[in-house]
């Protein structure tokens, strides 16, 4: 008895006061039961099976944007269809994978910074208040920014990969050749260009994201106040993938010319300033240029993100029943 009234007294001092957590652990402060590094491992799993499971229609994207400056063909000739009759015709099922490898090293840390940075940001900034939409909002902006500094080295290794005729033997070679041949700073040409893309990108993620939860919380009334089911996480996850992929599309096209740049016929930049390349596709693809490839970027990123969201969650979940089941042992020692 005296023993369970001990617990209860330290819990509820607990809630009362979280820096009474310092005193009766020595492990680091958690936010939402989870330590910093079980946020790294849960965001580095799911943006990992995010990106290999889509993998493909990334390549169908990649392929289809670049076109345009390796070839005469304009912005309305080439279809997703062809496309994809095209790499299967001439490479075969692994043509869609080439460039994998880069993505697979790359989407880990990335997502590991991404979560990472985005729980902290979100527990320093909401203040407690889990309804804080506009903390959400500037947490998932300064994890973009710093997972696309991660990211984006590898970015351009893959889609240098997935081109048509690409000129290099693997990831080894590509990150080698690019480094002698156009220097570090080809790695980061496009970098301001995805930042830029992904601001309004996570603006529009997260703004229709949380609508989108509270409208199917309103069509199941049955689940308001219960906790939030993983079909919902993934159908307001895909929505808003969708809807973010569409409005940037313009910006992930230019982003492209600049990673794919002097490679397999695309036009070469004199420098990675937005608007120059914006004028060169105008000029040449027409305005449809800039959206060329929006169909599998959709396609894309509704289930990525659905994967994503659902994939995170499932990591945390399991996390803390990890750390509940230690504290319990803990307790009973």
């Amino acid at each position: 008895m005296a023993t369970t009234t001990t617990t209860a007294d330290a819990s509820a001092k607990f809630h009362q006061n979280p820096d009474f957590y310092d005193e009766v652990s020595a492990s680091e402060p958690v936010h939402d039961g989870l330590q910093f590094w079980q946020f790294m491992v849960a965001g580095s799993i799911a943006g990992s099976v995010e990106h290999m499971a889509m993998f493909p229609v990334d390549t169908l994207k990649t392929r289809m944007q670049a076109i345009g400056s390796a070839t005469s063909c304009s912005a309305a000739t080439l279809t997703l269809r062809q496309s994809l009759g095209s790499i299967l015709k001439l490479e075969g099922l692994a043509g869609l994978y080439r460039g994998i490898a880069a993505m697979g090293l790359g989407a880990g840390p990335a997502h590991a910074v991404y979560f990472s940075v985005y729980e902290q940001c979100k527990r320093v900034l909401s203040g407690g208040d889990p309804d804080n939409h506009a903390a959400h909002a500037a947490s998932g902006v300064f994890a973009t920014v710093a997972s696309d500094a991660v990211i984006t080295p590898m970015d351009v290794v893959k889609q240098r990969l997935q081109l048509k005729g690409s000129p290099y033997k693997g990831v080894g070679d590509c990150v080698k050749r690019v480094l002698v041949e156009e220097g570090v700073g080809a790695f980061y040409a496009s970098y301001r260009t995805t930042v830029v893309m992904n601001a309004p990108f996570t603006a529009v993620h997260f703004a229709t994201y949380e609508a989108a939860k509270r409208g199917l919380m309103e069509v199941s009334p049955e689940s308001a106040g219960d906790e939030e089911t993983l079909v919902v996480h993934a159908t307001a996850g895909a929505a808003a993938g969708a809807l973010a992929a569409a409005v940037t599309t313009p910006l992930d096209v230019v982003k492209t010319r600049l990673q794919c740049q002097g490679v397999c016929g695309c036009d070469r930049f004199s420098g990675s300033s937005i608007q120059d390349v914006i004028q060169s596709i105008v000029k040449k693809d027409g305005y449809g240029g800039l959206m060329r490839g929006w169909i599998p970027r959709m396609l894309f990123h509704a289930p990525a993100a659905a994967i994503c969201w659902s994939t995170y969650e499932a990591a945390k979940s399991l996390f803390q029943e990890l750390n509940a089941r230690n504290s319990s042992l803990e307790l009973a020692n």
